[in-house]
């Protein structure tokens, strides 16, 4: 997602104001990363919208859907060894 500028070309402006000690900071940042300022505060900004959006909690289902979908949650897990390893049924390798 935050390569999407790159993929899709520039055509848009966004314009922000920042304080010099942001743009010191952003600057310097940009720098370790070997990309111009624009470069790195549109990634950045790109992978916080990606996390804003990632991190919607609602969405909307018809009735019929959300019966299927509560229905598969309903369901007991089917067991497996990876499942067994995410509840913590095996020891730490410290503790062997």
């Amino acid at each position: 997602m935050a390569t999407m500028a790159r993929e899709t070309g520039r055509g848009e402006t966004i314009n922000l104001r920042a304080s010099q000690k942001q743009k010191v900071m952003i600057d310097r940042a940009a720098d370790v990363l070997g990309r111009s300022r624009s470069e790195f505060m549109l990634e950045a900004a790109c992978r916080a919208a990606e996390t804003v959006l990632l991190d919607c909690r609602y969405f909307g289902l018809s009735p019929e859907a959300f019966k299927r979908f509560t229905a598969m949650l309903d369901k007991p897990p089917v067991s497996n060894y990876k499942l067994r390893r995410l509840l913590l049924q095996t020891r730490a390798p410290w503790e062997e």
